[in-house]
């Protein structure tokens, strides 16, 4: 090998290991969503009478930690009184990246439900579209819920773990936004921090309650409410998308 060949394998090899370095695999995220209200409930008369215009976008805070296996995603603890508490859902996803394991946490109407199922699985389109978010380089993907909607997310490869808001995992990178088509839901990262999250937090604590799968609290739900057109609504926003 000569002095030239030699200097280009170390300097592939300085770029490889340079590159891996750099990656990303663990911390906390900070989401901020915001909620159009209106839209949400475009479909729902009765409850568009009841908003005033200046609850017309609801924000909620979350927090996502995570390491290069486990990931949990839950609403910000605050003393704050939430009085439109009623009008978003506030899940809390546990997830496990090597056994494609998820829990979730699900209050509605006030009640609680606690799910167990695997990771979702998403068909993304990648695309060449680009933003930066916090700071990061993210490109932009698309995934066909259903005929009438589409979900955008913006990924940043630096941090290398597929996870993001809610249950969405799927891509090369952390998920730093995402947002319906119309712009009816759309969670943003307002701050990364390099943090190692402790095991307490990445995991659901243990609980007597009863876990449902995903499909048999749903069943269950259409059975109670499904005829009803506020409950139709309600396991739409449930289980159809996030």
């Amino acid at each position: 090998m000569n002095i030239k060949t030699a200097i280009c394998v170390i300097f592939v090899y300085w770029l490889m290991s340079s590159s891996v370095m750099s990656q990303i695999t663990y911390g906390k995220i900070t989401y901020e969503r915001k909620t159009n209200l209106y839209k949400k409930f475009k479909n729902n008369s009765d409850v568009k009478e009841w908003l005033r215009e200046e609850d017309k976008n609801k924000l909620d805070v979350f927090e996502l930690y995570f390491n290069d296996s486990l990931t949990s995603f839950k609403p910000q603890e605050s003393d704050l009184v939430d009085r439109m508490s009623w009008s978003t859902t506030k899940n809390e996803v546990y997830q496990n990246l090597n056994t494609h394991t998820r829990f979730t946490v699900k209050k509605i109407w006030g009640e609680q439900f606690l799910i167990s199922d695997t990771v979702r699985s998403f068909k993304w389109k990648m695309t060449d579209s680009k933003r930066t978010i916090c700071g990061y380089t993210c490109r932009k993907a698309i995934w066909q819920a259903n005929d009438s909607t589409r979900i955008y997310a913006w990924f940043c490869s630096e941090i290398s773990v597929s996870t993001g808001p809610e249950s969405f995992v799927g891509l090369p990178g952390a998920i730093l936004g995402l947002a319906t088509e119309d712009g009816g839901i759309i969670y943003f990262a307002k701050s990364i921090e390099m943090v190692k999250p402790e095991m307490n937090i990445l995991t659901l604590k243990k609980s007597k309650q009863k876990i449902y799968k995903t499909k048999e609290l749903k069943t269950q739900l259409e059975k109670d409410f499904g005829k009803e057109k506020w409950g139709k609504i309600m396991i739409y926003n449930n289980f159809e998308i996030w």
